[in-house]
């Protein structure tokens, strides 16, 4: 009678199933960087037709699409940011992300509601709802400074966040300053440089 005794495998053994590099996308995040471009010109476009603050129910429509297209493309950027665990890998940095996310759905009801003509800033839930635009804005600009200061995303697109995402920060003081016909230039041509041009370095982005 053979005895023979099988060893336990190592742990190298056990090793799952290997990834193909050539399966992986080159560019994954394509889609969303297209998404985001396409929506920052789709608001500058309104913009620059109707001004940032139009009184017609035609322009009140179109501008509330534009922004609203762009507000889907800074969900599309979040996802990514998720996904490349561009803040941190930390559940502060995941928290921080949630939170933005659900800032920017509920602007996006804010530009729903402005754009059919129901909104009424007299009422204190309706102003409420109002100012989650300008905070996800702001949020996003804080999200801007903590790209940079991470350094997960390396070359143009480790600061390309903060400047696109700097809109908020140059555009309301611009129209304070100097008065809403510079806004109305400043604010579109801003969403070009910034945002548009990072939706191309989005759709670049290796995985």
């Amino acid at each position: 009678m053979t005895i023979s005794a099988t060893p336990r495998p190592a742990r190298s053994d056990l090793r799952g199933p290997t990834i193909d590099p050539t399966t992986v996308p080159a560019a994954p995040y394509r889609a969303h960087g297209l998404v985001l471009s396409a929506g920052a010109v789709a608001w500058a476009a309104s913009m620059l037709l109707y001004g940032a603050n139009p009184s017609t129910s035609e322009g009140l429509a179109a501008l509330g699409i534009g922004s609203g297209a762009f507000q889907i493309g800074l969900l599309a950027l979040l996802r990514v940011l998720w996904r490349s665990q561009a803040l941190g890998a930390g559940r502060l940095a995941r928290g921080v992300l949630r939170v933005e996310c659900g800032a920017v759905c509920l602007a996006i009801g804010s530009t729903f509601v402005d754009a059919i003509g129901i909104s009424d800033l007299s009422r204190p839930g309706w102003v409420a709802l109002d100012a989650f635009w300008p905070l996800s804005m702001l949020g996003m600009f804080l999200i801007g400074i903590r790209i940079a200061v991470a350094g997960r995303w390396t070359g143009a697109a480790r600061v390309w966040p903060l400047v696109a995402e700097s809109w908020a920060v140059v555009v309301i003081p611009t129209l304070g300053i100097l008065g809403r016909d510079v806004a109305d230039v400043v604010a579109p041509l801003h969403l070009l440089v910034g945002y548009t041009v990072l939706g191309v370095l989005v759709s670049r982005k290796q995985g």
